[in-house]
């Protein structure tokens, strides 16, 4: 398939309301996706990301801005000439043609010839595991097949660039995990460019190259999962990626590229952190409930803690914990050796090198 990047210039998308006035569903979205890359735009309901995606296929005109596929300017192109495949949230099969004529849809608009057709049909019902269903009917098929059925229909036409509207949000969730690992692995296949919507953040982190988290209509951080989980740049992105522990600190000194804070009354030195910090300044701190570590009361540089509670599941403990006036969400895999039982003081320790600082609360 002949692939290509999509480029998104200060798109934005307002409208007026009635009762709020001028109300922005995107607001000034500028994104590089690269060619080949799966890119999921990841944020709550009323974010945008699905307003973006329709903008770049071309279902909605954007207010301002340009949006470009590959190098062509398609901000005024309808969407039947974008060259995009489109796998909706709800399928959206021909309830009255068979499997086969889904997807040979898009080919018979095309005029291909019915050699070709079949042909192309066969093959890609075969990549999606639906060789012999081409006479099954959309209401004789399970949410996992309709999906797949939808997925050969949209990537039949062979598009340069695919793009997903919370595809598996009807799935239960063990089909959830099975279909996104089959969604991504069938991407890296065919290496076509993909932008993927989902408010759904394990699905987000599982499947993607790049995140761009999006909040009130604009992308307020993009990033590998990785980099959005251990650094955040903002709260909300701290708190919308995974669970944190967002912590009231105060800054006691910065400068030489650190910044020492005040923790439960214990000092920590952080390094790389610091700037637009003064002494004397409170921030947050963000901290992954799998990085702090418990043990005995009392140790030097340890908080004091209690535990006011402890949940089994398995593989891991998770234990709340209240320590310097706040509570944290500590998460243990040691579950078997260790057992902190509730009401037990214990120390806390926050490793310096898994704290991220963070200024002020804006989103």
């Amino acid at each position: 398939m002949d692939t290509a990047g999509i480029r998104l210039v200060s798109v934005s998308a307002r409208f007026h309301h009635r009762v709020k006035g001028e109300v922005y569903a995107a607001r000034d979205v500028s994104l590089d996706v690269r060619p080949g890359e799966l890119l999921t735009l990841l944020g709550p309901s009323g974010c945008g990301k699905t307003t973006t995606l329709r903008m770049i296929a071309g279902f909605q005109k954007p207010s301002d801005g340009r949006i470009f596929i590959g190098e062509r300017d398609v901000t005024q192109v309808m969407a039947n000439d974008r060259d995009i495949g489109f796998v909706f949230q709800n399928y959206a099969l021909f309830p009255h043609l068979n499997v086969y004529e889904n997807v040979a849809y898009g080919l018979r608009v095309r005029r291909h010839g019915e050699a070709a057709l079949g042909k192309a049909v066969g093959d890609v019902l075969a990549m999606v595991g639906l060789k012999g269903y081409e006479r099954q009917m959309p209401h004789q098929l399970s949410g996992g097949e309709q999906q797949r059925v939808a997925l050969a229909r949209a990537i039949v036409i062979k598009p340069r660039v695919l793009l997903f509207d919370e595809p598996l949000s009807n799935l239960d969730a063990k089909l959830r995990v099975q279909m996104r690992g089959e969604i991504q692995h069938l991407q890296k296949t065919l290496g076509i460019t993909t932008v993927y919507v989902t408010h759904d953040q394990e699905e987000a982190m599982a499947i993607s190259d790049r995140i761009a988290v999006m909040n009130k209509g604009r992308i307020v951080q993009l990033g590998t999962a990785d980099r959005l989980y251990r650094r955040p740049a903002t709260v909300f992105v701290a708190g919308f990626i995974g669970r944190a522990n967002l912590i009231d600190v105060t800054v006691l000194e910065t400068g030489a590229g650190r910044a020492v804070i005040d923790i439960g009354g214990v000092t920590h030195v952080l390094n790389g952190a610091g700037e637009g910090l003064s002494a004397g300044a409170r921030a947050r701190a963000v901290l992954r409930p799998e990085a702090i570590a418990l043990g005995q009361a009392g140790a030097a540089g340890a908080i004091p803690g209690v535990v006011r509670s402890r949940t089994y599941l398995g593989e891991k403990a998770e234990y709340v914990v209240e320590a310097g006036g706040q509570s944290l969400l500590v998460v243990r895999f040691e579950a078997e050796n260790e057992h902190f039982a509730p009401g037990s003081a214990v120390g806390v320790r926050l490793p310096a090198r898994d704290v991220q600082l963070l200024v002020g609360d804006e989103a």
